[in-house]
């Protein structure tokens, strides 16, 4: 199956990504590809599948971090490249 999405939710601290990709998991049809934990809490979790189970995992797991306050950023890459996750992993 190719790639057809990449997602990524990023927040200020921990509690946040946890919420995030729980809700993420919980939406299903997709996998958490990873993590990433930047400088001052800042952390990235990524998700990939397929389009629109991305997108309304992503929304979903954004919305919740929103609403505990520590949403930085969301972003849905329809078609990625394939040598973009190198760039991360």
């Amino acid at each position: 199956m190719a790639l057809s999405a990449l997602g990524l939710v990023e927040t200020r601290g921990l509690t946040a990504a946890i919420e995030a990709a729980n809700i993420i998991l919980k939406k299903g049809g997709i996998a958490v590809i990873g993590k990433n934990i930047y400088g001052n809490g800042f952390i990235t979790v990524f998700a990939e599948g397929e389009f629109e189970a991305v997108k309304s995992a992503i929304e979903a797991g954004a919305d919740s971090a929103g609403k505990l306050g520590k949403l930085v950023s969301y972003l849905i890459i329809p078609k990625p490249h394939p040598e973009l996750k190198s760039l991360f992993f």
